[in-house]
């Protein structure tokens, strides 16, 4: 098959023409969002052509130090903006996001290395690791997003409905049973949408990153089973764990709503 085709800064610069283009299309209709469109584009460009140095370093250097700080960084803003997407003041927040997304990815990725992948050099290889954290991580970051935003909103709004509960006798965590799985329901269900339409109405990008360089169809399509089932994996046990620390940290020691 053909080989990747090389795209040079002129062409880059041509492609940036797309962005012009919708910018312009914005101001024609009075949308009001050209300087979010050109904010957006100048974002797109400086954090990729960053990122892409920075693995560019770490994938020439190919050592596990390096490849574990990176992930940790990776880990660590992931954790923040999902902590801050929650708007939530609750104690320890930020540490309790941060487990939660990097025990997901952690299960998984040791799940795929030694089960799937079965290469013992994959673990120093950032070529696997670095790509399947971060697809992990960015995907686990919205889905405990979303979680503990509906988790968090829904005790809020229903705290009446749980004081009733505990007068009645029911434990804490029957209290917010209900909202418990809600919230993590709420957190899975754009992973399941995608894994009921993938491939039927579009193509997902690693599968479309594959073929454009060139690899098998089918080669293609099989690494991204691994992906969407990967993805599946670790948003499931991020948003579960996620979802259960901060049902804790709703109550006292003596069983009631804070």
């Amino acid at each position: 098959m053909n080989s990747l085709i090389q795209l040079d800064l002129i062409d880059l610069g041509i492609a940036v023409g797309m962005a012009a283009i919708a910018i312009g299309l914005s101001a024609w209709q009075q949308l009001g969002l050209e300087w979010k469109l050109a904010l957006a584009t100048v974002r797109t460009i400086v954090q990729l052509l960053v990122v892409g140095s920075i693995l560019q370093v770490v994938f020439t250097w190919n050592h596990p130090l390096a490849m574990a700080a990176l992930l940790l960084v990776m880990l660590t803003i992931a954790a923040i903006v999902a902590r801050n997407r929650m708007q939530a003041e609750i104690p320890g927040l930020l540490g309790l996001v941060w487990g939660a997304i990097g025990i997901g990815t952690a299960f998984t990725l040791l799940y795929v290395n030694t089960l799937v992948l079965r290469q013992p050099e994959t673990w120093s290889n950032p070529q696997y690791l670095v790509p399947l954290g971060g697809m992990m991580m960015g995907n686990a970051m919205n889905a405990a997003a979303i979680a503990g935003e509906r988790f968090v909103s829904s005790v809020k709004s229903k705290r009446l409905e749980i004081e009733t509960h505990l007068c009645l006798g029911a434990t804490p965590q029957q209290a917010i049973s209900t909202y418990r799985k809600d919230a993590v329901r709420a957190g899975t269900i754009s992973i399941l949408n995608s894994m009921m339409v993938v491939g039927l109405v579009t193509l997902p990008g690693i599968i479309t990153g594959q073929l454009l360089s060139g690899v098998d169809p089918l080669d293609a399509a099989a690494y991204q089973i691994l992906i969407m089932f990967s993805i599946a994996m670790t948003n499931f046990v991020a948003t579960i764990i996620l979802v259960e620390g901060l049902g804790r940290r709703f109550f006292n020691a003596s069983a009631q709503l804070q």
